[in-house]
């Protein structure tokens, strides 16, 4: 781990993640400082990136309760590429968020 990490902001509960589904989306400043910070999520790759940006770079519990959804998040959650420790912390305080792996017949 690094030294001076950032710290990892999680949802108290994924019933409180009520963002907006549709439409165009400005995130704050302190979320993306990109200059790109419109996101249509009627666009599946900026959805993605969206998604993205606010769970790395969320600074408390609200950035996450106004700008993601359960539903989405649980639907979009294998494809998000995530830093290794929050992935693994998220998916510690919600296991529904894990990847399954289907099982393969013996033989």
């Amino acid at each position: 781990m690094r030294r001076y990490a950032k710290p990892i902001v999680v949802a108290d509960d994924l019933n409180l993640l009520r963002g907006q589904t549709t439409g165009v989306v400005t995130l704050p400043r302190h979320l993306d400082w990109s200059g790109a910070a419109d996101y249509d999520l009627d666009s599946p790759g900026r959805i993605v990136d969206l998604y993205r940006t606010v769970l790395i770079e969320a600074t408390k519990p609200d950035d996450l309760h106004s700008f993601l959804d359960r539903t989405v998040l649980t639907r979009l959650w294998p494809s998000i590429w995530l830093p290794p420790e929050l992935r693994r912390t998220w998916e510690q305080r919600f296991p529904e968020l894990r990847r399954t792996v289907p099982e393969v017949p013996a033989a």
